[in-house]
C-alpha cells in the first residue's frame, strides 16, 4: 500500500569545507519543516507499508506531549532494525545530532552535555571527521556515539544499487576508524530523511539499525536562526516520552540554549538515555 504524504518542505543548506581548501560546498538537504518538525504528513494515513519508492520522512502531532504519528509506523520499522521512537512509557529522550560541518557551535555543545551527563548521538559525514578530527575525537572520549551520516550526504533514497549504497557507509566507517582507531558504532540516518524499502533492507544486512526521529525543529537556516523564545517553543511543547531528538549542531541557537533547555527537561522529569538502549 502507498502512503499517500502530503509534505510542506523547505530547504535546509549544508556547507561543507574540503579539507586544506577553503572551497565551500552546498548541499541542498530537504529536512522537515511545520509546526514542530518540518514535514506534515495527511492525518488519513500515517502507517502503512514501507514504500520501494523513495519516501521522506514525515511526522503529525497529536495532543502536546504525545509521541507523534511517523509516515512508517514504529512497528513496521521495527522490522529493517529502524526506528523513530524510543520507550514512550517512559520519560527518556535519545538525544541525536547531525553534524554536516563545523562552524564553531560544537565545543559549546559538548560542554552543556558533559555538564548534565547527557550522552547524544553525533551523525556525522565524511568532511566533517576530515576537518574536525579533534572534535570527533572528543565525542567518543566524552561517551557520545559518532554514527554514519554517510561520506558524502547523497540523496540515499535514489541509489538503488546496493554496492553504491554500501560504499557510502564502508567510506565513513573507514575515516572514522583512521581518527579514532576504533570501529564505528553500526547507526545510520538517511540524509535529508529520504530512504526506500531497499535502503532499509540493505542496511539491515550490513549490520546496521536506521533511525530517524520524532522531534526536530527548524534549527538549520544560517542566516536565519530561531529565537531562544522561537526553539523553547517547538523544544518543550512537543518533547514527548521516548522523543528521538534531532538537533543541528551547526545551530547557534541551540549551542546558546542547550544548556537551560537540558535544565528544563530535566525539571519536566525527563531523564537521558543513549540510542543504545532502544530495543
Amino acid at each position: 500500500m502507498k502512503l499517500d504524504v502530503k509534505n510542506v518542505m523547505g530547504k535546509k543548506h549544508v556547507r561543507y569545507m574540503a579539507k586544506g581548501a577553503g572551497i565551500l560546498c552546498l548541499f541542498a538537504c530537504m529536512y522537515l519543516l511545520g509546526t514542530g518538525v518540518g514535514m506534515l504528513v495527511d492525518s488519513r494515513e500515517t502507517a502503512g507499508e514501507v514504500s520501494a519508492a523513495v519516501d521522506n520522512w514525515g511526522l503529525s502531532f497529536g495532543e502536546e506531549g504525545t509521541k507523534p504519528q511517523g509516515n512508517v509506523s514504529a512497528e513496521e520499522l521495527a522490522a529493517y532494525d529502524a526506528w523513530y521512537v524510543g520507550n514512550t512509557e517512559e520519560k527518556i529522550i535519545y538525544l541525536t545530532f547531525d553534524a554536516g560541518y563545523e562552524n564553531g557551535c560544537t565545543p559549546t555543545i559538548l560542554d552543556a552535555l558533559k555538564k548534565h551527563g547527557v550522552p547524544a548521538t553525533f551523525f556525522v559525514v565524511g568532511n566533517y571527521i576530515e576537518t574536525s578530527p579533534e572534535l570527533v575525537q572528543r565525542m567518543v572520549d566524552e561517551g557520545h556515539i559518532v554514527a554514519n551520516h554517510t561520506c558524502h550526504h547523497p540523496d540515499m533514497g535514489t541509489i538503488a544499487d546496493p554496492e553504491a549504497f554500501r560504499q557510502e557507509l564502508e567510506e565513513l566507517e573507514a575515516l572514522y576508524k583512521e581518527v579514532t582507531g576504533q570501529e564505528m558504532v553500526k547507526f545510520y540516518r538517511p540524509p535529508q530523511g529520504k530512504y526506500s524499502e531497499a535502503n532499509l533492507e540493505t542496511a539491515k544486512e550490513l549490520g546496521y539499525r536506521t533511525f530517524f526521529w520524532s522531534l526536530a525543529y527548524v534549527d538549520w537556516l544560517q542566516d536565519d536562526q530561531p529565537t531562544k523564545e522561537e526553539a523553547f517553543e517547538k523544544l518543550l511543547g512537543r518533547i514527548h516520552p521516548g522523543a528521538v531528538v534531532l538537533l543541528h549542531s551547526t545551530s547557534s541557537t541551540n549551542a546558546e540554549i542547550l544548556d537551560e533547555l537540558l535544565t528544563k527537561w530535566e525539571e519536566m522529569g525527563y531523564s537521558f538515555a543513549s540510542l543504545e538502549e532502544i530495543q
